[in-house]
């Protein structure tokens, strides 16, 4: 099934210059074969030739890649922000820059997004990576996480960390904004009255450059970022619903 609205596809990216081109290659004409739209790359002051290799990018000119760079390092959250915020559509998918995620993943995902439009403002689609190529430490590293997060968030999520995710611009955009967000996405829309629901993705193994988080990273800022999150899913009033609406200061039309 052919997806007909233009999307806006947000790549954050820091020092991967042996890997964006590949990436690049293998997503536009995939966008392109859908209803088309642009593709974002964030630059988050990458020390190698990434920002280059994109702004010199021609091999694919029917989709429009845009390059934006920050000023100084700050991070992928705020990679996702810069992106999203300069978007020019409302449907939003997101990648990581490192080729880790298969781009032909987007077609099933906007499968599932075209079967849900009735709900799409308050929908996440997320990828599930069933089979990660990831080092022994990491797969055990991220379970545990899940572990803890499944008892303080209740997000039912069994892969928040997958970067292949589609959502609404006007969503991302409501949810509260802090460093690191993007971990933590699925609790976010939960807490907003909103869906999730996970897609099986592959996974490929990183073929240049290194993961920018070790473990030890993942652990001290997770356990921080995850008792604001559930200091914030607590003191939270949402979802506000809404019983009836009566206009009351207008006069009724007459029989």
């Amino acid at each position: 099934m052919k997806f007909f609205e233009k999307v806006s596809v947000v790549i954050p990216v820091y020092n991967e210059n042996k890997n964006i081109i590949f990436l690049l290659d293998e997503l536009l004409p995939i966008i392109a074969k859908n209803s088309g739209g642009e593709v974002i790359v964030v630059d988050d002051c990458s020390t190698d030739e990434s920002a280059k290799l994109t702004s010199d990018y021609t091999q694919y000119k029917d989709i429009p890649v845009i390059l934006l760079r920050h000023a100084k390092r700050f991070g992928q959250s705020a990679c996702l922000l810069t992106g999203i915020k300069h978007s020019n559509y409302d449907t939003i998918i997101t990648l990581d820059g490192d080729g880790q995620n298969n781009p032909s993943d987007i077609n099933n995902l906007l499968k599932v997004w075209n079967e849900k439009q009735d709900i799409r403002e308050l929908l996440l689609l997320i990828g599930n990576r069933v089979n990660r190529k990831d080092t022994f430490s990491k797969k055990i590293a991220s379970r545990f996480a899940l572990h803890i997060r499944r008892i303080f968030l209740k997000d039912n999520t069994p892969d928040t960390g997958c970067g292949i995710k589609i959502f609404s611009k006007k969503m991302f955009l409501s949810l509260p904004y802090f460093d690191h967000i993007h971990r933590f996405l699925p609790a976010l829309v939960k807490r907003q009255g909103g869906q999730i629901m996970s897609i099986p993705v592959l996974h490929r193994a990183r073929v240049a450059g290194q993961s920018k988080y070790s473990n030890w990273h993942r652990l001290r800022v997770g356990i921080l970022d995850l008792w604001g999150v559930f200091w914030l899913i607590r003191r939270s009033p949402f979802p506000i619903r809404i019983l009836d609406e009566d206009i009351i200061n207008q006069d009724k039309e007459k029989d």
